[in-house]
């Protein structure tokens, strides 16, 4: 029987069909994929060529920062910390696979895109770091586990989306310019384990619902604007180690409840209006490691329960109304380091065990009123470096212990009723930089004993008992200031002293010393102030000290000084203040520089003749035949200046200054130079050549600057448009011509005509710091940071009448080709065109200054706060788009304090960061006082120079710790 049968299907055919297929589809997939990469790709500006390798030569599976599942579909994109920059394109969130995208610290700018929440496989996005701008987008990815958009500049509100990140383990949306309430919908993230929305502008209370969130761990709520009472449910968040609230507006008591969080280890309260005592369950927390509480209005006793925190490194209970004794368990904390209780009203005696049994490095009890004697065993550990005690009650002597001290650099016992004599190791400590035991009842002479203390810096022996001699040298050659006064020192001043290369302020007043001035002082050529006043000095006043580079205030009043006043010595050009009264000069006095408007009872109980303004009898003539003749001639020359000056109404010069007048097709121009040199070198034509377009630099609000330069010999010079100067007050502007310091530049002059007023400025050849700092190494920052101290200083500290800045910005700060900064001056009356919109418009201006429009030396040190941080995170103010001007303090008090090192440098230092760790991290500590809120708690220019110098030379500090108290 015949059978047929029908065509049958080929199996291999078939699995061929499906294998080009599927095939077809993958390669499809992996074009997509390499067409979206390659377009993420032009959008990015890559300076370092990391991106090098993205190119059709090679699988993108194995291109740097690409990572791709089993069947080469791409899974991460890890692009951290590769200096990368331009806008974000928003198709990297639009491969289907995609898992991580990490972009954090870079350059990126720009809004974030709308579908940045695309994809729903994403479990890990972190875009911190950048320079993103505008609100965050709406929307959700119910799978994610990590969302890190912290340290841009994001504004706007929190989205109530925020909630539908169920997955979330990981938020932080810190130090932005976000506004509003906490979102209540947040608290719908039970996973959520670590909790950051610190550093922004955020207001209204805590959110109660946060204690349904178990999960938590951490939580970071500083630096923001809430209010309101601490919730007590946070004490039902049982897992939580670290809890941060911060620089806010938090009031009420701290809840009792917080005693649950038995798994804490970080209490951070500071900076609140938190009142009432701490309750006493906090004391049962057992983990504790750091717990800070200062700066609030916190009362009561510091119970001895504070025995049961055995695991205590950190205790900050500064700045606050604690009262009682000091408790004795204090002494029994095996791991505490730091302990912080200034400026309390705590009283009795320091417990005697402290130190013997604890690991100290710093104690500050200063600003109380505790008695008894400082005990033995402070430095027991032998880490102490830092000890403050100052203005309390202490009596006794000097510890012999702290003799051995050798790890200690910084002591303040000042203000205190300590007696005794110094012992002969307390002068040989070879670390210490800062020792100030003024004010207190010690006695002895200290020229009996050898001074070993190769870092002092300065020495303060003021307000004691101490006689005899002086000692030929402390064993420094970096003392930089030397205060013995009001004792009992008698000799000679030792002509040793002359090779203090470094010192820049001597006071022995009010002692017993004699002799003659040595000549050997006008070898200290950073000597600016000179205090001999009240002693029984004899001789006369040196020449040479009209040879002192940067003398700007003597006094050498009651003494025996005799002989005329050195003529040159008013030509000093940095002198602006001197006293020789109740000596016995003769002659006439000079009648130039200080001199010239002296006060009369700084030349009074002399024999002098002479000045207009010192009430002095004019000097009297030998009658000659001539004398009729010369007498004509002087009023004459006196007729002629008064003429002359006022003719010229809008400033008037003190010494080497000349006034020009030239007639020009323009009208009459005036021109008043400072300084003789100038006035040789620089003539009115130089001044109108200047003015052309291809001289032009920049072009600002008040108007154009130009480059000029002197057809006699070369001399460049700035000249800079401004407000008319009559404005400016007369009595302050030739002092500020006569400024002689390396980090300042100089004002050579004004000039008017009908076409406007000028300022003549010397020629600085270098470039903003704005425009070099992306560039700078950290020496070359450390370099610019210490130069603009010592111009502060000298401006607050060695002017009279003090200099102020007015604000203090990068834009004031020109680099010179050696890094070192010169620091530019406006003259009282130009530091604005309009003051209101001014003081509003500048990023860096202090909040005080901002609301009352009056500048002051506090205005001036918030201004170089600013600067440093800009020096150590290369973001300055204006890189914010909401509240500028308190978001970057509030984001470097949140970094300093929460933040590792490396979440906050600027990244073209952060590779030499681990070397000089020690150094950004004390210089930031010192950037965040000078930006504190309220004014007087920022340190003055010469502290501030001081402690910025010790920083960067002995790079010590403890890591992670909240600023101790400068004083």
């Amino acid at each position: 029987m015949e059978s047929t049968k029908g065509p049958q299907p080929c199996p291999m055919l078939l699995f061929m069909l499906l294998f080009l297929f599927l095939n077809s589809r993958m390669l499809h997939a992996e074009n997509q994929e390499l067409e979206l990469l390659l377009s993420f790709k032009s959008s990015l500006n890559d300076p370092s060529k990391y991106l090098s390798n993205w190119n059709t030569s090679a699988t993108f599976c194995n291109w740097q920062g690409i990572t791709c599942t089993n069947s080469s579909r791409i899974s991460g994109i890890e692009l951290s910390g590769k200096n990368i920059s331009g806008k974000m394109s928003s198709l990297i969130f639009h491969f289907p696979y995609i898992q991580t995208i990490d972009l954090s610290s870079n350059q990126l700018s720009g809004k974030l895109p709308d579908d940045i929440f695309f994809s729903s496989s994403l479990r890990y996005l972190n875009l911190s770091n950048n320079n993103f701008t505008g609100p965050i987008p709406s929307g959700s990815i119910p799978l994610l586990e990590t969302l890190d958009l912290s340290n841009n500049m994001l504004s706007g509100k929190i989205p109530q989306e925020i909630g539908s990140f169920f997955s979330l383990k990981f938020l932080d949306l810190g130090g932005n310019a976000l506004v509003g309430k906490i979102p209540p919908s947040i608290t719908k993230l039970v996973s959520l384990q670590v909790f950051t929305l610190a550093s922004n502008q955020l207001v209204g209370q805590i959110p109660h619902e946060l204690g349904q969130m178990r999960s938590l761990k951490l939580i970071y709520l500083g630096y923001n604007k809430l209010s309101g009472e601490i919730p007590a449910e946070i004490g039902q968040l049982i897992s939580l180690n670290h809890l941060d609230l911060v620089y806010n507006n938090l009031t009420g008591q701290i809840p009792s409840s917080l005693g649950n969080l038995t798994y804490l280890q970080y209490l951070f309260l500071y900076q609140n209006k938190l009142l009432g005592p701490i309750p006493t369950s906090i004391f049962g927390l057992t983990k504790l490691i750091s717990l800070d509480l200062s700066d609030n209005f916190l009362s009561g006793e510091i119970p001895e329960l504070i025995i049961q925190l055995k695991n205590l490194e950190i205790l900050h209970l500064f700045s606050n109304n604690f009262t009682g004794k000091i408790p004795v368990a204090l002494s029994f904390l095996p791991r505490l380091q730091v302990l912080q209780l200034w400026s309390n009203k705590l009283s009795g005696e320091i417990p005697k065990d402290l130190g013997k049994h604890n690991n100290l490095t710093i104690l500050d009890l200063s600003t109380n009123s505790l008695s008894g004697r400082i005990p033995e065993g402070l430095c027991s550990s032998g880490n102490l470096f830092k000890l403050i005690l100052f203005s309390n009650s202490l009596e006794g002597e000097i510890p012999k212990s702290l003799s051995a001290c050798k790890s200690i650099r910084r002591i303040r016992l000042q203000d205190n009723s300590l007696s005794g004599e110094l012992s002969s190791e307390f002068t040989k400590l070879p670390l210490v930089y800062f020792l100030d035991i003024s004010a207190n009842k010690l006695l002895g002479r200290i020229d009996s004993r050898k001074w070993e203390m190769p870092s002092l810096q300065m020495l303060s022996l003021a307000r004691n008992n101490f006689f005899g001699g002086l000692p030929d040298s402390f064993g420094s050659d970096n003392l930089e200031n030397l205060d013995l006064s009001y004792n009992q020192f008698s000799g000679a001043i030792p002509n040793k002293f002359g090779n203090l290369s470094e010192l820049m302020q001597l006071n022995l007043s009010k002692n017993k010393l004699s002799g003659e001035i040595p000549d050997e002082l006008s070898s200290c050529e950073k000597l600016v102030s000179l205090d001999l006043s009240q002693n029984k000095l004899s001789g006369q006043i040196p020449a040479s000290f009209s040879e002192m580079p940067v003398l700007g205030q003597l006094d050498l009043s009651h003494n025996e000084l005799s002989g005329e006043v050195p003529a040159n010595l008013g030509k000093v050009e940095s002198l602006v203040q001197v006293n020789i009264s109740h000596n016995h000069f003769h002659g006439s006095l000079p009648s130039t520089g200080a001199f010239l408007a002296i006060n009369a009872s700084a030349v009074a109980g002399n024999d002098l003749c002479g000045g207009d303004s010192s009430g002095l009898p004019p000097c009297r003539r030998v009658k000659s035949p001539l004398w009729w003749f010369y007498v004509a001639i002087s009023l004459g020359a006196i007729l002629l200046l008064a003429l002359v000056a006022s003719g010229f109404v809008f400033i008037r010069g003190k010494r080497d200054s000349e006034l020009k007048r030239v007639e020009h097709k323009d009208g009459t121009w005036e021109l008043l130079l400072f300084n003789s040199k100038v006035s040789r070198s620089i003539a009115i034509e130089d001044i109108i050549m200047s003015m052309k377009e291809e001289n032009l630099i920049s072009r600002g609000k008040e108007g154009a600057s130009y480059k000029g330069k002197s057809i006699t010999n070369d001399m460049q010079f700035i000249l800079k448009k401004t407000k008319d100067v009559n404005s400016i007050p007369q009595s302050e502007v030739a002092e500020l011509g006569n400024l002689q310091h390396p980090n300042i530049v100089k004002l050579f002059g004004l000039c008017r005509s009908n076409k406007g007023a000028y300022v003549v400025h010397e020629y600085i050849d270098g470039k903003q710091l704005s425009e070099v700092l992306p560039n700078l190494s950290w020496e070359r920052r450390r370099q610019i940071a210490i130069g603009i101290a010592k111009a502060l200083r000298f401006l607050h500290c060695y002017c009279s009448p003090r200099v102020l800045v007015g604000y203090l910005s990068p834009g004031k700060i020109i680099v010179d080709g050696k890094y070192e900064p010169h620091l530019t001056v406006s003259l009282p009356g130009l530091r604005c065109i309009d003051n209101t919109k001014c003081f509003i418009s500048s990023a860096y201006v202090a909040p005080e200054t901002r609301e009352t429009k009056d500048i002051s030396e506090k205005s001036d040190m918030y201004g170089f706060g600013l600067v440093l941080i800009e020096l150590l995170t290369g973001k300055g103010p204006a890189d914010a788009e909401l509240g500028v001007h308190e978001s970057i303090v509030k984001w470097a008090r949140y970094c300093y304090s929460d933040c590792h090192l490396d979440m906050w440098i600027d990244p073209m230092i952060r590779r030499n960061a681990s070397i000089n760790e020690n150094e950004m991290v004390e210089t930031m500590n010192l950037a965040l006082q000078c930006t504190a809120t309220e004014p007087t708690a920022r340190p003055c220019a010469n502290e501030v120079s001081k402690t910025l110098e010790s920083a960067l030379k002995t790079s010590s500090c403890v890591l992670g710790l909240e600023f101790s108290s400068l004083f």
